[in-house]
């Protein structure tokens, strides 16, 4: 690891007092490994140490290649640092999860946040999982869609543009870009970039932020900030100007002092710090905070633009998912889709508003009278496996498919079938009677050898 910057060490210091020599130290642990496995598509391991301030979360005694583990592209679960499953500690405290809500990851990419967050709504709940860069967006559309889980609205948009949207959201989730000195043990790209400049333009950006999306937040709702950052002006300092700006409260979030979270307080201002010196995880910060101010609630009306399939499709399409609930199919172009109907005009208010990239749970593209699977479906939760052919293989073969090389299943009938690895979709194959196309996006395709 890099030399400490001098102004950093300083500051760090400063803060720490006769704990810096513990800090420095474990700087130089390996980073630990955690994982977040799917409450419907994975297995919690037996014998791997919980991550204690997430049920689903658990430590791995070592990194495997992610990449070469089909599970992994399945949606079975998900690579994210543990402190900052501490997410599920403050959704829990501060709404009623059973309750439905419509909730903002407003920096969501690439989507460890929001696919925590969908595992925790219940299915009339509403995300819309956000992130301002083009291509990051993408990565994020790609993540949910492995989750498999239909209440996402996943979206491409700078923060200001969600000022129109007036007190629409009753949680709104700020993981803001920071100067990411939290991850200096397993980035070293973040410790080269770091400097005092950039640490002041990073908190000027995350008061335009937090400036740009405060409207959409709902009087009583809850705004929760964080950041993977130790740095008082980034975290404490813009927890005093949103105090100073606007009505807010400090909400406490219950913590067992086992977990060794830093409590912050200062003032009126409460946080959570988390250092690795502490703690089994990386440097990360969270505040929950309550909107005590009035604000306009916004009138949408939907334009019910959004066409129906001809009834006959939307027959053949029930076949293909386990109703959960009452479900609204769409058709877009020859693009069909489905979201739950709890929230359907808030989709279409929002398909107006916002540059959607994904919404609901892609079923199928219409060719002629012939529907062909899209793989968002085949990664659904709410597949109907028992309505396809359906051909478990051998990890050999299935990581042939993870990067879109031909592969031959002699025992498969004719026609589209569900791959799988351990009972777990992966996606589509064509089987055709000369051939076997593989219908893995070409995007998303792995590029790893073999090790």
């Amino acid at each position: 690891m890099k030399p400490l910057p001098p102004e950093f060490e300083e500051s760090i210091r400063n803060q720490l007092g006769s704990a810096y020599p513990a800090f420095v130290a474990s700087l130089q642990d390996p980073p630990p490994v955690s994982i977040r496995v799917h409450p419907l598509k994975g297995k919690r391991s037996t014998t791997n140490l919980q991550v204690p301030w997430a049920e689903s979360g658990e430590y791995l005694p070592a990194r495997p290649v992610f990449t070469l583990d089909p599970l992994f592209h399945g949606g079975s679960y998900y690579v994210q640092e543990a402190s900052s499953m501490f997410l599920e500690q403050a959704l829990s405290r501060a709404v009623d999860l059973r309750q439905p809500v419509r909730i903002l990851d407003l920096c969501a990419a690439p989507g460890g946040k929001s696919t925590h967050i969908l595992s925790l709504l219940n299915r009339e709940s509403l995300l819309v999982s956000n992130d301002a860069i083009r291509s990051r967006a993408a990565i994020l559309s790609e993540n949910i869609q492995k989750w498999g889980l239909p209440n996402t609205v996943v979206t491409n948009n700078d923060p200001a543009d969600f000022k129109k949207l007036s007190s629409f959201f009753d949680m709104v989730v700020v993981d803001a870009p920071c100067s990411g000195e939290g991850l200096f043990r397993k980035d070293h790209e973040a410790l080269t970039e770091w400097s005092p400049h950039n640490v002041q333009l990073c908190a000027a950006r995350q008061k335009r932020i937090l400036s740009d999306v405060w409207d959409a937040l709902r009087q009583n709702g809850i705004l929760i900030y964080c950041t993977c950052t130790y740095n008082t002006l980034e975290n404490e300092g813009n927890l005093k100007w949103l105090n100073e700006n606007h009505a807010v409260e400090f909400l406490d979030i219950p913590a067992d002092p086992a977990w060794n979270i830093q409590e912050v307080n200062d003032g009126a201002i409460k946080g959570y710090q988390f250092y690795p010196h502490r703690l089994r995880g990386e440097g990360f910060f969270l505040s929950l905070i309550r909107k005590l101010e009035p604000a306009e609630q916004i009138k949408f009306r939907a334009a019910k633009n959004l066409a129906s399939p001809p009834k006959k499709i939307q027959e053949r399409l029930n076949d293909w998912i386990e109703m959960k609930g009452d479900n609204t199919f769409v058709q877009f172009n020859k693009l069909l889709f489905y979201t739950p109907s709890t929230y359907f005009s808030e989709i279409e208010f929002l398909l107006q508003n916002l540059k959607i990239v994904y919404a609901g749970t892609n079923l199928a593209t219409l060719k002629h009278d012939k529907l062909i699977p899209e793989h968002a479906l085949g990664l659904s939760v709410e597949l109907n496996k028992n309505n396809f052919c359906v051909s478990d293989v051998s990890q050999e073969v299935a990581l042939k498919y993870l990067r879109k090389e031909s592969i031959h299943l002699p025992d498969a009938p004719l026609g589209f079938s569900l791959l799988t690895f351990n009972r777990l979709p992966l996606g589509w194959v064509n089987v055709l009677p000369n051939r076997t196309n593989n219908m893995y996006p070409s995007d998303w395709r792995i590029r790893m050898s073999a090790v």
